[in-house]
């Protein structure tokens, strides 16, 4: 079972205008199944651990960018990215998963939109809410 662990570190770009984007990613993924241990080394560095059968780091910095992070691109950090890709989706294929993981996508944006202060929930107790 021990195969399917992996311990990765994300690196994002200074260039944003949240400058410990390494915390609020941490946040974000807390509670996630398949997320093992977060740690926010500094502003700019998170390193992650996470099960494969859940999630892959694919997922992982794809959700990242959707929701407005900014990932380092230095050359060196693409060449690691490419490589961790490979083998995690060979090795989720060797271990028979199934492709989909709309699960764990969906429950990171859930998470979100539940921590995130907007103007959408109602505050009023269920049975007032039923007056109405």
């Amino acid at each position: 079972m021990e195969v399917t662990l992996k311990k990765r570190e994300i690196y994002f770009s200074p260039l944003h205008p949240d400058k410990n984007q390494a915390q609020s990613a941490l946040l974000l993924f807390e509670g996630i199944s398949g997320v093992l241990h977060l740690q926010a080394v500094d502003p700019l560095q998170l390193h992650i651990q996470y099960d494969i059968q859940y999630l892959t780091l694919v997922i992982i910095e794809d959700t990242l960018k959707e929701l407005g992070f900014h990932l380092d691109n230095s050359l060196i950090i693409q060449l690691k990215r490419a490589l961790f890709h490979y083998t995690e989706e060979t090795e989720r294929a060797n271990l028979g998963c199934d492709r989909s993981q709309d699960q764990n996508t969906r429950d990171i944006f859930i998470h979100r939109y539940r921590n995130q202060n907007h103007g959408c929930r109602d505050h009023r107790p269920q049975h007032w809410r039923d007056y109405l």
